[in-house]
């Protein structure tokens, strides 16, 4: 079909060819063009525009002649877009960065919305103006709230920039394409992704003068793409899936496409420099014209017969009465989108509408029959276009009917909350992306129709389920081979989708499936000794939301927010109220872990969620608080460690545990955005010990694991989120903040296992594992901090060593270094360290007294008692219920930390008493009182007690400082390295061996 002259005006200068936008203003009075060559956005009258002839050269340049010139942005202007309605804003983006708003038609400045890192390619604003969609080179499309300009959500999931975007209609989704030709739907009530096509669209490489583009038809049904072979592809809404097409004309790919107003007729601009008109419900082109240069945007004039167009040099036109008078007016039967029903076409039309179809994927409990059934409407549907029957538009019309239905039960479960918070977000200008988060089972993953998913996975095992004809195959494995027979498989008739898995059994329960079928809560025990140990639970009115096991008991929370507890073999023994609905819920031994909803979500869109422990065995409540999230995300994982301990793990990659630190804390021991190794992994915890995290490696678009083939498990060490410290030395540092995390949780326990009476003897084999551990990676920091010249960041260091013989490491560490300084500081805590060990006496252990850094223990009165020819020091009796320490773990530490010399010697004394010189016997009180003189220690009974001889008990005293200073410092100093070389000179003697060296 021959084409009309269209003559175009020039509005931009470009000396090379480069991408240009143009749009309508609302009510179709101004025109708004930019181009990515220059900074200048011009807005144009209409009228004047049209009176030119489309754009003849006698009328002057069309950038003279513009009604309104802005030159606020440092760089090319790569997209415009104006907020629909009256008094709509204007916003541009460029190539600086930048976001801006301004008022329109006077163009007046108002203000700098979002900056970006790299150059932004795209703007949307949604149909109610609320809403502004940027993107570009960066990695996220932002999405601002326009009554206050702040971003409300990031959506993240494009590997490439993004250089188009489009606002469903009907306000439930944002599409969005890249330059690898991917198009994403966003799921604009969850904020997340809904669906994606990859590689569906043209690539143009480094070509910016052209770009891919999409756009919704006006009644929100169908998105129109360009495709791979010179053709638009449409498709459907609510599958994703392809409807029909539009071929056969286009040379060269499509870049620029525009919907007539009532969506009956598509506008196509493409690299062959053709813009061509089509009639959607023929598929056939009715107008087209050949241009010079390509035309990179386009536009329909809204309720009118024109499209404004503007070519990669900078010029634009109108080309008026686009459809021929012959045909259907391009604005006749818009559709009204407040109707329930809104065709694409009129009912007084006899040709078929191309309206979308059912798809695979609906609902997740559709079975595959019910997949069939759309499918062959799919095949009906296609035949009916080819046909073109009388009766294709009744048959059409029944099949948009079911589709409309579909999206409707596909939204029922949060289309209450949801539609609210979508009103809220338009009178407010703020989009609530995030709802308060749906109910899930630790460890499972989404079903889809005909693949295995999984209902649990745990650091223990599996259990997986496949759909099949009628019913679901169910398999439980073991990580471990090797633990005991096969668990048999199940066939499922209930259609469970949580699941939850320990060492004595499994726990299955399905959701309600309409009226008829009830909600089923099903144990099944791996041994029993009984036959029929198997039971199951039916719940009337109610709905199992989340399921638990532990040991002897089986929990499972309900849509009536009742936690139901009972026992291993069925009985009902406690029924309680939670206080608000159930997201999840954990077990370990004794102890369940349920996380509630405590409100609706923050106007930011965080959520607010409270978590509660209860011990079941003792009917007791032992935690109650609010479970801490990053900011705007959800909770993606839940549970206990392999020690016991609370764990939550988010949607931004943060893995927390609950420490009793600070009176109760969670603390972040993970970060998915540290670990992972490339920009599209995502970690999916299944579990942590002590010091390890382990999780299975997905990489995107996949955010969960597949069942089969089976994942692979990875394990990563647990790793604070520290700041990058000075000291170049991170991973010492990390390793000191994990190793004091699990020495608190040792002496918690301890302390736990103590109260109740218990033997305390393996922690505290632990517990002193653990301090040794840590003091030696304290002397690690110790000595790295002397070598970065952090010589007050050593001393705290020192402070926190717990071993004696870690102290004096610490001090031949700096003598050898020659910090004098250092020196004089670490012999200044050794003294006082001595001091106060000799106070608690040598039966309190660090490990199982109160957790106070170790220079400064609370101390007790000392006695020495001398019994014949040995002497002992012994604290005063003070009543300890935690000094519970076995012998053998007591003479374990005192052979680390006893000197050699006074293991030699019978005096019983505590080996952190006298560390330099050995105990004197009664008949060499007089030599040995002389050679204490000479080291500068002073008698420990002091001048006014009796002579040993009489064998009478010494009066309690003060042990006297062995490193009293003296009145010179020079004098002090050099008589404490004189005792330090006494000190080794006389364990060498006594022990005739070499003392060995301390290794750093």
């Amino acid at each position: 079909m021959k084409g009309r002259a269209i003559k175009l005006r020039e509005a931009h200068k470009a000396g090379s060819p480069a991408f240009c936008s143009v749009a309508w203003a609302p009510g179709g009075q101004h025109v708004v063009t930019a181009s990515a060559a220059e900074v200048a956005i011009l807005i144009h009258d209409a009228a004047a525009v049209s009176a030119a002839g489309g754009g003849g050269r006698s009328s002057g340049s069309a950038a003279a002649a513009a009604l309104t010139t802005i030159r606020l942005h440092k760089e090319g202007v790569t997209a415009v877009a104006l907020a629909p309605g009256p008094g709509g804003s204007l916003a541009s983006c460029s190539i600086d960065h930048s976001v801006k708003f301004y008022s329109f038609p006077d163009g007046t400045f108002q203000s700098n919305v979002a900056r970006f890192t790299l150059p932004i390619r795209s703007l949307a604003f949604n149909k109610k103006g609320t809403l502004l969609a940027a993107a570009g080179d960066d990695d996220g499309i932002k999405l601002i709230a326009t009554i206050d300009n702040t971003i409300s959500k990031v959506l993240k999931g494009h590997k490439g920039s993004v250089t188009g975007l489009a606002f469903d209609p009907l306000n439930d989704y944002l599409a969005s394409v890249d330059s690898f030709g991917t198009v994403m739907f966003w799921d604009l009530c969850l904020g997340s992704e809904a669906r994606t096509l990859k590689r569906v669209a043209p690539t143009f490489g480094s070509d910016h003068s052209v770009k891919n583009a999409l756009c919704w038809s006006p009644d929100g049904q169908t998105l129109a793409v360009p495709g791979l072979r010179n053709n638009v592809v449409m498709y459907d809404r609510d599958t994703g899936e392809e409807v029909f097409m539009l071929k056969g004309e286009h040379e060269q790919p499509v870049c620029s496409l525009c919907w007539s107003p009532n969506g009956r007729y598509l506008a196509t601009a493409g690299l062959d420099r053709q813009v061509l008109v089509w009639d959607v419900k023929s598929r056939q082109d009715i107008e087209r014209h050949k241009f010079d240069e390509k035309i990179c945007s386009l536009a329909w004039k809204p309720e009118d017969n024109a499209i404004v167009l503007i070519d990669v040099m900078g010029k634009f036109g109108i080309w008026e009465s686009v459809v021929p008078s012959t045909m259907k007016s391009p604005t006749e039967g818009a559709p009204d989108l407040n109707k329930t029903r809104a065709p694409l076409f009129d009912d007084d039309d006899e040709e078929e509408k191309p309206s979308t179809s059912a798809g695979w994927e609906d609902e997740a409990d559709e079975s595959l029959g019910d997949s069939a059934a759309f499918n062959h409407k799919r095949l009906r549907r296609k035949a009916t276009f080819d046909d073109l029957n009388g009766e294709s538009e009744d048959v059409d019309m029944i099949h948009e009917t079911e589709s409309r239905k579909r999206m409707k039960d596909r939204h029922k479960d949060n289309k209450e909350g949801a539609k609210k918070a979508i009103d809220d977000s338009a009178t407010s200008g703020k989009l609530v992306t995030a709802r308060m988060q749906a109910a899930f089972q630790p460890g499972s993953t989404p079903s889809h129709p005909g693949k295995r998913n999984f209902l649990a996975y745990n650091m223990l095992g599996s259990i997986t389920t496949i759909e099949n004809e009628g019913h679901s195959h169910v398999e439980v494995d073991f990580h471990d081979t090797g633990r005991g027979p096969r668990v048999p498989s199940m066939s499922d008739y209930f259609g469970f989708t949580m699941a939850a898995l320990n060492e004595s059994g499994s726990v299955f329960a399905n959701p309600c499936k309409g009226d008829n079928n009830m909600s089923t809560l099903m144990y099944r025990p791996f041994g029993s000794w009984a036959g029929n140990s198997e039971w199951s639970m039916r719940f009337e009115g109610e709905e199992v939301k989340s399921v638990a096991l532990g040991a002897g008991w089986v929990a499972a929370v309900t849509s009536s927010n009742f936690l139901r507890i009972f026992t291993e073999g069925g009985l009902q023994m406690h029924i309680i109220s939670v206080s608000g609905p159930v997201v999840t819920a954990a077990g370990h031994g004794d102890q369940l872990a349920i996380v509630t909803h405590a409100s609706d979500c923050l106007p930011s869109g965080d959520q607010v969620l409270d978590v509660k422990v209860f011990n079941i065995s003792e009917g007791a409540q032992s935690m109650s608080g609010r479970l801490v999230l990053t900011p705007s995300s959800q909770l993606s994982w839940f549970g206990f460690s392999e020690t016991g301990l609370l764990s939550s793990y988010d949607s931004k990659g943060i893995l927390r545990v609950f420490s009793s630190q600070f009176g109760g804390s969670w603390l972040p021991v993970f970060s998915s955005t540290k670990a992972r190794k490339s920009e599209d992994e995502s970690h999916w915890v299944v579990g942590l010990d002590a010091n390890n995290i382990f999780c299975i490696i997905c990489k995107s678009p996949e955010s969960c694991p597949q069942a089969m083939p089976k994942p692979v498990l990875t394990i990563l060490e647990l790793s604070f989120p520290l700041a990058s410290s000075d000291l170049g030395a991170n991973s010492l540092e990390n390793e000191f903040m994990i190793k004091k995390l699990h020495l608190s949780q040792i002496q918690k326990k301890i302390e736990e296992v103590a109260l109740l009476g218990l033997d305390t003897t393996a922690f505290e084999d632990e517990a002193f594992n653990t301090e040794a551990a840590l003091d030696r990676c304290i002397l690690r920091l110790i000595s790295t901090c002397c070598n970065g010249d952090k010589l007050v960041r050593a001393t705290e260091l020192a402070k926190l060593l717990t071993l004696e013989k870690s102290m004096k490491g610490a001090l031949t560490l700096v003598t050898r270094l020659k910090l004098p300084i250092l020196q004089e500081k670490f012999s200044s805590l050794l003294e006082e360290r001595m001091l106060n060990d000799a106070r608690v006496g040598p039966v309190c252990s660090n490990a199982t007294s109160t957790n106070y850094p170790p220079a400064f223990h609370p101390t007790q009165p000392a006695k020495i008692v001398q019994n014949g020819n040995n002497s002992e020091v012994s604290p005063m009796a003070t009543p300890n219920p935690f000094a519970r320490r076995s012998s053998a773990a007591v003479s374990k530490k005192a052979e680390v930390e006893q000197p050699n010399d006074v293991k030699d010697n019978n005096a019983k004394v505590s080996p952190v008493v006298t560390p330099l010189a050995k105990i004197p016997k009664k008949n060499d009180n007089s030599e040995g009182k002389a050679k204490r003189e000479r080291d500068g220690i002073a008698d420990q009974v002091g001048s006014k007690t009796k002579s040993s001889e009489d064998g009478n008990q010494a009066e309690p005293q003060r042990p006297l400082n062995p490193f009293a200073k003296s009145s010179s410092s020079k004098e002090q100093s050099s008589s404490l390295l004189d005792s330090i070389k006494k000190m080794k000179v006389e364990s060498e003697k006594a022990d005739k061996a070499s003392v060995k060296k301390v290794k750093v």
